[in-house]
C-alpha cells in the first residue's frame, strides 16, 4: 500500500510488528543497581519475578519513586507497559 503525502500510514510500525520480551526488551532496562536494591523483595532480572509484581513495579515507576535516584524517562516506561499489555512475555 502506498501512502499519500500528509497521510498517516496505514501500516503499523516495525515497532508495534516486534514481540517485546523479558530478556531482550525489559530485563536491560534494569541496572544491577536497581536489582541490588530490590533484591530483598524480588529480583528485576527474574521474569516470574518481574511479571509477579509487574503492577507494582509499572506503579511506582509510574510515580517516579522507583528508582530510588531518580524517575526512569517516559519511553522506557512505556516500554514496560506495552510489554505488560502485550502479555509480558519471556
Amino acid at each position: 500500500m502506498t501512502d499519500q503525502p500528509g497521510q498517516p500510514s496505514a501500516e503499523p510500525s516495525a515497532e508495534l510488528l516486534t514481540e517485546l520480551s523479558f530478556e531482550r526488551d525489559v530485563r536491560p532496562l534494569f541496572r544491577e543497581k536497581d536489582r541490588n536494591s530490590m533484591l530483598k523483595a524480588f529480583d528485576l532480572w527474574s521474569y516470574t519475578d518481574v511479571r509477579a509484581h509487574q503492577d507494582a513495579i509499572i506503579g511506582q515507576l509510574r510515580n517516579g519513586t522507583m528508582p530510588c535516584d531518580g524517575a526512569w524517562p517516559a519511553e522506557r516506561v512505556a516500554t514496560l507497559q506495552r510489554w505488560i499489555d502485550a502479555g509480558s512475555a519471556p
